[in-house]
């Protein structure tokens, strides 16, 4: 019996979430959120938001950029990261347990949610100068849309840009300078 104890023990101290390591405390967690340091045209800001709402976000649809609800005194969970895994080049979804990653590392390449597996789509350096891009192509950068459509609620109405990699340029910096924050 103590055999078959111990096999089961071994086995499951062994087995990989998908390069997860989820064996952080709850203490030494820090969700944060992903915002435009620019605010543009809504005060609240930018952030790195999943389509959808809350709770009820859809892990395959596009990511976007949205208005940060951090006005409203917490990090949403769609729009909460793991502010440790960033410096390990993953921006990981706390609540929804996946990662951010690239359609393709190219030009006007969409972003989405996907399992983590640590492939170059998903590996994302947060530079000094707010600059966000993959770890295999530094010439791209997160970029928000020029463009705005306004969301279904907020007061004022939320509002919402695509979110796209694009050539870092200076000229548009305003659309791809990041931070990061968490609540006080």
């Amino acid at each position: 019996m103590r055999f078959i104890s111990f096999l089961f023990f071994f086995i499951s101290c062994n087995n990989q979430d998908n390069f997860i390591d989820d064996s952080q405390s709850e203490i030494n967690l820090k969700t944060i959120e992903i915002y435009l340091l620019d605010t543009l045209n809504d005060s609240r800001a930018y952030c790195i938001d999943m389509m959808g709402y809350k709770n009820d976000a859809d892990v395959n649809k596009s990511l976007q950029a949205h208005s940060c609800y951090s006005y409203q005194g917490e990090i949403s969970v769609d729009q909460g990261f793991d502010e440790n895994k960033i410096t390990n080049e993953m921006f990981y979804v706390t609540h929804f347990k996946m990662c951010m990653e690239a359609e393709k590392i190219e030009k006007s390449s969409g972003l989405g949610l996907k399992n983590c597996d640590k492939n170059d789509r998903q590996k994302f350096i947060l530079e000094n100068n707010g600059r966000i891009h993959p770890k295999t192509n530094t010439n791209l950068c997160l970029t928000v849309s020029k463009n705005f459509r306004e969301g279904g609620g907020g007061n004022p109405v939320h509002l919402i840009r695509n979110l796209t990699l694009e050539n870092c340029d200076d000229k548009i910096s305003s659309r791809q300078k990041w931070g990061i924050r968490g609540i006080n």
